[in-house]
């Protein structure tokens, strides 16, 4: 073999190695701009009004393409914990815009704009935004004000708002029942016994179902009860600004000429005082353990009454 020929081989041997590296970084170069470009693209179209009119009776598949760029987009960020959801909001702007009847996107969609980072863009005034454009698109469909109820019992802990969202839901002839036990349980949570009180009343008279009637009639009773706690709880601090000292039993501000007897819960048992002098009820009140069963969470609430 000619000295020719051996540098040649050598060449061939160092190029073709240079080559592929070259080529795989090309690859990648590749793949960062058309990711980038994806980015641009979403970026330049995002005026629904205007995308509605360039596709004419082909709106409602724009907006189903639009909306599969949006899981496909949040999925992406999930999968990678991407917490920068950026476009998120201006996606579903497009797609509903395209098509305001399409309902999943209304729903799934304020489910991601509400989750808090890095399952979610953690916007749930975005999510309640999209949930009120739903509404005012599709007025009959019910399910848009247990969505918005939950966003503001869950995210922002507005449990006023909460409950108007579930009992004006309520409202609609095809809404469950639960829907007004469930603004009843919130404002119960809310501090605001009075409208559940109202809420559980107007469930107790206007159900035909024998177990929602029991249930309201509970809550009934176990509202009752936390008023006249209420109230004793006053008496004993009554009692302990004048003598210093916590009361051991409520028997002792019977004694004291504070309560005129020992007062009763609706099931005929008497209430005690806890080691903070706080009213409570008997433990051995079948009232005890109902309170510590609808004692659960807002969620299981839903998912039982289902």
């Amino acid at each position: 073999m000619t000295s020719r020929n051996i540098q040649s081989l050598l060449l061939c041997c160092l190029l073709f190695p240079g080559f592929a590296g070259v080529w795989k970084l090309q690859e990648k170069i590749d793949a960062q701009f058309d990711g980038m470009h994806q980015e641009a693209d979403d970026l330049v179209l995002r005026s629904g009004k205007l995308l509605k009119v360039m596709s004419l009776e082909y709106a409602p598949l724009m907006a189903d393409l639009y909306w599969t760029r949006v899981v496909q987009y949040y999925g992406d960020k999930a999968v990678h914990r991407d917490s920068n959801f950026e476009l998120l909001w201006p996606l579903l702007d497009v797609t509903t815009t395209l098509d305001p009847n399409l309902l999943v996107a209304y729903r799934f969609g304020s489910m991601f704009l509400s989750e808090n980072a890095p399952q979610g863009a953690g916007r749930p005034d975005l999510a309640i935004q999209l949930i009120q454009r739903g509404i005012q698109a599709n007025p009959e469909y019910w399910r848009f004000y247990e969505d918005l109820g939950f966003i503001y019992y869950f995210e922002l802990q507005d449990y006023g708002k909460a409950a108007a969202a579930f009992l004006e839901g309520s409202k609609n002839p095809d809404a469950k029942t639960w829907m007004k036990v469930l603004a009843a349980k919130v404002s119960e949570q809310g501090d605001n016994s009075e409208t559940s009180a109202f809420l559980w009343n107007d469930i107790y008279t206007t159900t035909t179902d024998p177990q929602m009637k029991e249930n309201a009639a509970t809550h009934l009773q176990l509202l009752k009860s936390d008023e006249d706690c209420k109230a004793i709880d006053a008496v004993s601090t009554e009692f302990e600004k004048k003598n210093s000292r916590k009361p051991y039993s409520i028997q002792e501000l019977v004694s004291a000429g504070m309560l005129k007897g020992v007062p009763a819960d609706p099931t005929g048992h008497s209430y005690v005082l806890d080691g903070d002098g706080k009213a409570q009820l008997d433990p051995q009140s079948p009232l005890a353990k109902k309170k510590r069963f609808y004692g659960k969470t807002l969620s299981n609430l839903a998912n039982q009454s289902k």
